[in-house]
């Protein structure tokens, strides 16, 4: 997993609603000023507006752009350049050419169409690219589906399929990876088992769209007390130990001191 400036909890907010923006960025860890799918296509030159005009804290902020190819991106990308913000989502990213207009800019790559998502390692390579999201709703609908889900509320095939290779690309390639939202707002249970094994396998945040959601996904990235004592004890045992060891029963070689190492980087030790 490779890390990402802020912690795990991203919140969405609504572009066009400034009143929101200070709210969401106190609740989360970065907020995503979103100028594409929250806003409604006729409201976006004044959210542009409002993303200039309502100053927050630089390094907190991304701002989700449309896609390339089209007047909003241009639009849109107009905007951030003269604002202070430098870390940009990228709505639907398919080739390494969408980002043509983005140099210079911290990039997260949102693979949601199947082509985004055929394309991941080729978008993880690019420089610029700081790290990959996945989506699932868009995804289906770029395939004609009508649903990413089960009615139990479990992904589909595709869906955890799209969900792995976005991972993998991210990581072969040493950028973050950011798993998607939960869209249903009040299934906490739901949102911290899909928090619980993003942080497990090796995603460095999880996106949101309600505040609500924010300590769920805090708590489900958190160690336990646990976890982290016995990481502590394992790496230094490993201090007085070379090569492959035995420790309280379990057998201890490189990947596993990794882990252990991750466990500690959750916490900041």
């Amino acid at each position: 997993m490779t890390d990402l400036p802020w912690g795990p909890a991203l919140l969405f907010c609504p572009a066009d609603r400034p009143d929101r923006f200070a709210k969401a960025l106190e609740r989360a860890d970065a907020v995503i000023l979103d100028l594409e799918d929250a806003v409604d296509p006729a409201a976006r030159p004044a959210a542009r507006e409002a993303v200039l005009d309502t100053p927050l804290d630089p390094a907190r902020v991304i701002v989700r752009i449309n896609p390339a190819g089209t007047l909003d991106h241009v639009a849109d990308v107009e905007a951030v350049r003269a604002s202070p913000y430098r870390t940009v989502m990228l709505a639907k990213a398919e080739r390494v050419t969408d980002f043509a207009a983005l140099d210079g800019l911290r990039v997260i790559a949102l693979c949601e169409t199947a082509a985004g998502v055929l394309a991941a390692a080729e978008l993880a390579a690019t420089g610029g690219v700081i790290a990959l999201m996945w989506g699932a709703e868009d995804l289906v609908a770029s395939l004609g589906g009508t649903a990413s889900r089960h009615p139990d509320g479990r992904y589909r095939d595709v869906a955890v399929h799209a969900r792995s290779a976005v991972l993998i690309a991210a990581g072969a390639f040493g950028k973050a990876a950011i798993d998607t939202v939960h869209v249903d707002i009040g299934d906490h249970d739901g949102l911290a088992a899909e928090a619980e094994d993003a942080s497990a396998v090796g995603f460095a945040a999880t996106a949101c769209i309600h505040p609500g959601q924010v300590e769920v996904i805090r708590a489900a990235y958190r160690p336990s007390d646990e976890e982290v004592a016995f990481a502590r004890d394992l790496l230094a045992a490993a201090g007085e130990t070379a090569g492959v060891f035995r420790f309280r029963d379990r057998m201890v070689d490189g990947p596993v001191l990794r882990h252990a190492e991750a466990v500690l980087r959750r916490v900041g030790a």
